[in-house]
């Protein structure tokens, strides 16, 4: 049943920014949260995504319990701030992390806490890493692996979350202030989006990338591809779009 939950929920439910990017606030009252990522086609980031998710568990009689982590991933060896959240799931036969919202690397099954194990997933291949009390949860890449982020068993506490979210949703040097990004899982491939630039990473590894050329086709993307109701226009989200070349 943590399967199914975890593999429907990546699959109905975008990773998306549009609310940090657009100045506006991200509320993460459980009433909220239901309102925009359930009734509402809007997805949201990590804060959100796994604090609904989180509830979900517990509300089905699953034995949960919130953390954090440093996403160490986008900073690159800086030190990076506690402002991820995931989610730990005690079951009979272990303990299991659970996270719905990492956008374009979320694992789309709950992963088993057992350092050094090699997890083959349907959208990638994992492993748990632990140095002391600090696990790093790593993405297969080629031929390395790559640590996305670090945590630990100290569960915290809806204000914890708070402040996190308050960084990552209003700080002007946020990633997600600064930069649209949106992910969705669509059947085998992952699509994500930064800003204009889209990339579909397909099961064997191989990914496609482009570049959006105009808003029709970014609304069309966002709407059709990523399921989502927007929030502004079109035209208001691409106009304000920093514009970059594909990477290399």
């Amino acid at each position: 049943m943590l399967r199914e939950l975890n593999a429907r929920h990546v699959a109905h439910i975008a990773f998306e920014t549009l609310d940090p990017f657009l100045g506006r606030p991200v509320d993460l009252d459980p009433a909220a949260l239901q309102a925009k990522l359930v009734r509402s086609r809007r997805g949201g980031y990590c804060q959100e995504h796994n604090a609904l998710f989180h509830d979900v568990l517990n509300a089905v009689g699953f034995s949960v319990a919130a953390l954090g982590g440093r996403v160490v991933w986008a900073f690159k060896g800086q030190p990076a701030p506690l402002t991820h959240r995931l989610t730990l799931v005690e079951l009979p036969e272990g303990n299991f992390i659970a996270d719905v919202g990492f956008g374009g690397q979320s694992p789309t099954v709950p992963l088993r806490l057992e350092p050094d194990l090699e997890q083959i997933t349907p959208h990638g291949t994992y492993r748990v890493a632990r140095e002391g009390e600090v696990f790093g949860l790593q993405l297969r890449l080629d031929d390395r692996w790559e640590t996305m982020y670090q945590f630990t068993l100290a569960a915290q506490t809806r204000v914890d979350f708070e402040v996190a979210n308050w960084f990552t949703s209003t700080h002007p040097r946020s990633l997600f202030t600064q930069n649209l990004v949106v992910c969705r899982v669509v059947g085998e491939t992952r699509v994500n989006l930064r800003n204009s630039n889209v990339s579909v990473r397909h099961p064997d590894g191989h990914v496609e990338q482009r570049a959006l050329a105009d808003s029709p086709e970014l609304g069309k993307l966002l709407e059709d591809v990523m399921d989502l109701a927007l929030p502004a226009s079109a035209e208001a989200i691409w106009a304000k779009l920093p514009k970059q070349p594909l990477p290399s």
